[in-house]
This record gives structure tokens, sequence and C-alpha cells, in this order.
């Protein structure tokens, strides 16, 4: 649906205020015209916790910037879609399609946020390319999406309209793949996935990465997200005495996962990407299961950094609940996006989405997390990952991202 404010609670973080420009905090007067930013998010099923901490970082940079008065003359409205289905348990391609479609057909959207899945985002791209509308996600990693080597594919009438806040599993996998080299000295690593489009694609980058440090990977399994029971292959791992498991994926397949290998497999050190850095893992498996596993994000980590403080507390204090990191990557992300709408409503045109979508391509947003710009093709210039390890506190909610995963560093680049 198409959220409205006529009155946005004000948000008056720096980020908006040096992002956005805004000259004071005034509530704006009634808006002469209005344009919508769509926001495809996975609200149903096994991330959604995730996503609605996401949904909650596109909202409060929305109001945010209506209070400020970002954009003279332009009321900002938000369409949230849901592409997670009971059916599917988790994102499900078909849904984002039709998603996609709804977000092309409303006139006045013309730029979104989002998917945070890949597999949605594959599914997406065409349809928002065919209708020349650009979209920022702020968590999607697979990098065929903006890979110019299948631009025939995902972005069939030509120009870029796939942005990122985060950088792609080019680097999430390989730079993991560091990680468990040269700091955790692995030596043999047994590689899952879960057969999803994501999943499938860090796993890949992993695996080549793991095998030039010289790692024997001693296998490869894919994972149904809809089974129930994981001993089989747990078994067969066990047996093998690898000593690591890599699983590449999200969290339906990742809980079981979780806790089953605590069962079968308890000393083993274990990893994976984004997919497992999330409230829904701790929610979901829980403690001692989810304890010790290596998870990274596709971005800097900043939810305790005191650049983040006001931003952090302003989220706390609106939505009860504390950010994770893609609550800033989202943040950031429209921030961008009203950045681009701001600069096109600026030269006295119409605010159309090939307008926006070429505001985006020369974007030079300052952002909580460093200064957002693009490549050629879309993708965010930084390539940091960051890794995190899990350990309990019991002194603070146990399904709070910021106090349950320890920040390591950042992974070693390739």
């Amino acid at each position: 649906m198409i959220l409205r404010r006529a009155a946005a609670r004000l948000i008056a973080t720096t980020a908006i205020t040096v992002a956005l420009g805004a000259t004071g905090l005034s509530p704006a007067l009634a808006a002469d015209k209005a344009v919508t930013i769509g926001a495809d998010l996975s609200l149903t099923g096994a991330d959604a916790q995730g996503a609605t901490r996401v949904k909650d970082a596109i909202q409060m940079a929305i109001e945010g910037a209506n209070q400020a008065n970002a954009v003279p003359g332009y009321h900002i409205d938000m369409m949230v879609l849901d592409d997670g289905t009971a059916t599917a348990g988790q994102y499900d391609p078909a849904q984002a399609a039709t998603n996609a479609r709804k977000m092309v057909s409303e006139k006045s959207v013309v730029g979104a946020i989002g998917p945070q899945m890949s597999g949605a985002g594959k599914a997406m791209a065409p349809i928002l390319s065919q209708g020349d509308l650009a979209t920022i996600t702020p968590a999607s990693t697979n990098p065929d999406i903006t890979n110019p080597k299948y631009a025939a594919q995902y972005r069939p009438a030509g120009k870029p309209i796939y942005f990122r806040t985060v950088t792609t599993d080019a680097y999430q996998g390989p730079n993991m793949a560091n990680f468990f080299a040269e700091k955790l000295n692995v030596k043999s690593v047994y590689v899952l996935d879960d057969s999803g489009a994501f999943g499938v694609g860090v796993a890949d980058a992993f695996e080549a990465q793991a095998k030039k440090k010289g790692m024997n990977v001693m296998g490869r399994d894919r994972l149904d997200p809809k089974a129930a029971d994981y001993s089989a292959v747990l078994t067969k791992i066990k047996q093998l005495n690898p000593d690591a498991i890599y699983y590449g994926g999200v969290s339906q397949a990742g809980v079981k996962l979780a806790k089953q290998a605590y069962d079968i497999v308890p000393k083993m050190i274990k990893g994976g990407p984004d997919g497992m850095t999330t409230p829904d893992l701790l929610n979901g498996a829980g403690f001692p299961a989810v304890e010790g596993w290596y998870t990274t994000i596709a971005a800097p980590h900043l939810a305790n950094d005191p650049k983040a403080a006001q931003f952090v507390a302003s989220y706390k204090g609106q939505f009860g609940m504390a950010p994770d990191d893609y609550s800033i990557t989202a943040y950031d992300a429209t921030l961008t996006m009203i950045d681009a709408i701001k600069r096109v409503a600026a030269t006295g045109k119409p605010v159309t989405r090939q307008a926006v979508q070429a505001a985006l391509m020369t974007s030079n947003v300052p952002t909580i997390q460093g200064v957002v710009s693009f490549d050629a093709n879309g993708d965010l210039a930084s390539h940091i990952v960051s890794v995190f390890h899990i350990e309990k506190d019991a002194s603070k909610p146990l399904d709070d991202v910021s106090a349950q995963y320890k920040y390591v560093g950042v992974a070693p680049q390739s």
C-alpha cells in the first residue's frame, strides 16, 4: 500500500541535514506535488524481522525528508510491497515479479528501494528495466544482476536501473574465504548452499577463492530450504571431518542448519554470509545453537559506531527496537534516492523515472556509511565486507544483532 503522512514525525538526524541539504526543521506546508518511492521487501516468512527493520529505516528517511521539506514543492509517499509468501516460507521470485509490475504500473512511483534478496532482484530487474524504474537495494548482493555480461537479461532496456548501497558477492564470498584461510587457519572446508540465487552465488564465490587460498574443499551440497532434516549431509560432513563448514544462503535453511549442526558437529568452525547476520537466525535457532558462527555483511559495520549514534537513538525511539547494519544501508539508500529526486526537482523539470535514474548515476551523497556513489553499472564504489562472531551477551536482548554479533573486523580483500 501507499503510506502518506500529512504531518510526518520529526526525525532530524545529522545524516538528513547533511545529505539532503535541509535548512530548517519546520514542517512543510501542503505539498504542491507528490511522488512515490516503492519498497519491495521480504516481510513474510523466514526473513521477516530483518525486513521489518529495513522497512522502518526507509520509512524513517522518507518521513524525515517530508518533515524537513527536503524537496521543496514535493511530498514523498511510500509504497510497501511484500515479496515473501507463506507458500515459499521466504521471498518468492514470482511475487517479486508481480510487485515490480505493480510499481511500474503506478505512475507516481519514480524510484524504489529493495529488494533484500538476490533471487527477488533477478526476477524484478528485467521488469524494472522495461519500465524505466530505478531501484537501490540495501542488501541484495548477487553480482550477476549488475554485471554488464548479463545486461541483456537483467537490463534489457539498456540503462543501469539496479543500484546498491552494499557491495556484491564477488567480494563477500572471496573475502570470507580469505578470512577463513588467513585469520582462522582453515585448511579444509565443506561448502553448502540453500539453492537460491544468492546462496548459490556466494557459495560459488567462496569456494573458488578457498581453492585459490589452498584450502581443501572436501565437498559441496545443496540444501532444500523447505526440508526439515539436514542430518544426513551433516553426518557425512562429520565423517569427513573438515576444519570448517561454509553455508551460502538465508535464514529459512540457515535456522535448521544451525540447530542441527550444533547437535552433530558442535565443535566445527561454521561460517556464512549476510543471510545469517539477522535477528531471524537469533530467534529461529537461538542460543546455544548459533553461538560461535562467523558471519559477514557486505558493508561497513556501523550499528555500534559513534557516527550512527544519532540515527540509532532516533530509530530506537520511533520503533522500540535496535536497528542493524542493513537498517543503515536501507536508510542511506533512501537518502540517496531522495537526493536524486531533489536534484531533478531543483532543475524545474518534471520528476520522472528517467530523470531520477540519470541523477542516480551521478550520485555523490554524504550518508552514515560515507559518500555513496556508483560505478557505471550501479554498483557501490566501496567493497568493504565486515566479519562478525556470534557471542551470547545475556545482558542484552537475544535477538539484538548489534549485541549478539561481535564485530571482528574487515575481511581481508583479495
